[in-house]
């Protein structure tokens, strides 16, 4: 089987947040299960042909992108530690810009066309130069336009192919001024609210939805919060009518990367077997945050975007009554400036207490995650989440809100028969969050059955192996479907 990524962001070469890491990690758990796999993603200004070991190809690409033709470059190289081919388009006035999406005032206003020109190009340097996928699989509004395209003939006498359309986070459509469809060629009668048009606007994530032959997203909860109105983004209707042919599959944790038996970023390795350089851990994570060095504190880590959305308006609300409790907490991470400065306040009015970084430190991150004694996720939303599962491999056992992938993957610890994996809460409050917070603390000073949940924990597997195994059961359902070539 022949698959096509096709992602605005791929991990080694770019990454703004978690799409990157699956597009990294998905391609070489579909390769080791034996599918020819072949990546498309754009080359933007900050990825370094040398550095990658990308080579770039003699002969350019003449691309359509609505009435106009566009020369584009190829570099081609593989993705690392694994047979996936990857081919990175090289279009300067396009991808030659400091950041994949937009700079401070926002998105940049010829994204549609940037995107566009990533969709078309990747089916034609696939056709090109690595032949006519099976499946595409497409990520995303800036991925969305593929699975139009195929469906509506723009690639005659090809044979018959799959798509599949990734949602990550319904939150982002793609929204822009409705003159796109014409300048993109994508035709007028699609331009209706059963079709590309929002409320005026054209919706670039609908087309993915739409035309596409399965739509998935990154967690099962997800997948059925999607088709409610609190969740849906507007597109709870559209969903529910898709929804025979919308599903959620778990995102999956690369373990050669995180997991405390070899992660080198750590001043002590530990494992189940071995819980002994946690306590190392726990105190070089207190060293770094500048907080009292006391084994015996619990201590709550917390890695994040410092964002409604990440539930960090109810850390600011309870941030003074988790001051008044025999606890520590470390946060690192950034975002709006409001909570910045509020939880900058709070921590510079209790130091012996509250902790915060404001700032993104991958290497910070790895022994926030190690040192914890729990981890925070109190998300408003939350379509599937890595750091949940990065802190149960870690044994830093979540406390989360009952969301998305943050339920899939966290079993409410019960004292009575000492099941569970971790600590939920259902409403979106401060109170509610506190009373699970002290949960939490209560069970901590029970250090036997506190072992015996962090061990559960950490024998868990979410590899990106299980998560393969998945969409090859989707696609072949797919094919299946659509016959023989």
């Amino acid at each position: 089987m022949h698959v096509l990524i096709i992602a605005s962001e791929v991990i080694p070469f770019s990454k703004t947040g978690g799409l990157a890491d699956v597009t990294g990690a998905l391609p070489r758990a579909l390769a080791n299960r034996g599918a020819r796999v072949t990546v498309v993603t754009p080359r933007y200004e900050s990825i370094d042909p040398v550095a990658h070991s990308l080579a770039r190809r003699l002969r350019t690409l003449t691309v359509p992108i609505g009435a106009d033709t566009v020369e584009v470059g190829v570099y081609e190289g593989s993705l690392p530690g694994s047979h996936a081919r990857v081919y990175l388009l090289d279009h300067p006035p396009s991808y030659g810009r400091p950041h994949p999406y937009g700079e401070e005032g926002g998105d940049y206003p010829d994204n549609p066309r940037r995107f566009a020109l990533l969709c078309r190009g990747a089916l034609e340097v696939t056709r090109d130069m690595g032949g006519w996928p099976d499946i595409v699989h497409a990520f995303d509004w800036q991925g969305a336009l593929a699975p139009l395209m195929i469906r509506r003939g723009w690639f005659p006498g090809t044979p018959r192919t799959g798509c599949v359309f990734t949602v990550h986070n319904l939150a982002f459509q793609g929204l822009y001024p409705a003159h796109f469809v014409d300048e993109l060629g994508l035709g007028r009668d699609l331009f209706h609210p059963e079709g590309l048009e929002f409320y005026g606007d054209l919706n670039l994530l609908k087309a993915g939805v739409l035309f596409a032959d399965r739509t998935t997203t990154v967690s099962p909860k997800y997948a059925r919060e999607i088709q409610t109105p609190e969740y849906g983004c507007g597109l709870d209707g559209l969903l529910r009518s898709r929804g025979s042919r919308l599903s959620g599959i778990l995102n999956g944790v690369d373990y050669d990367v995180w997991d405390p038996r070899r992660d080198p970023i750590l001043p002590k390795t530990y494992g189940p077997d071995d819980l002994a350089g946690k306590a190392i851990c726990k105190e070089a994570l207190q060293k770094a945050f500048g907080l009292p060095l006391r084994p015996t504190v619990p201590l709550i880590g917390a890695v994040s975007r410092l964002t409604e959305q990440k539930g960090f308006d109810l850390v600011a609300e309870i941030a003074e009554d988790l001051a008044r409790l025999d606890v520590q907490l470390a946060i690192l991470g950034a975002g709006a400036k409001d909570l910045e400065a509020r939880l900058t306040d709070v921590a510079r009015r209790f130091p012996n207490k509250l902790a915060g970084r404001i700032a993104f430190d991958d290497r910070l991150a790895h022994l926030v995650e190690a040192g914890s004694d729990m981890f925070l996720i109190p998300s408003r939303f939350e379509p599937c989440g890595l750091t949940q599962m990065y802190s149960l491999r870690y044994g830093s056992i979540p406390i989360a809100r009952a969301v998305g992938g943050l339920d899939d993957t966290i079993v409410d610890y019960d004292p009575r028969s000492r099941t569970g994996n971790g600590f939920k809460f259902e409403e979106y409050s401060g109170p509610a969050l506190l009373a699970t917070i002290r949960r939490a603390l209560n069970a901590y000073n029970g250090a036997d059955a506190w072992r015996e949940t962090m061990l559960r924990g950490m024998r868990l597997d979410y590899s990106w192996d299980i998560a393969g195994r998945r969409y090859l059961e989707t696609y072949e359902e797919i094919l299946k479907e659509l016959g023989p070539a």
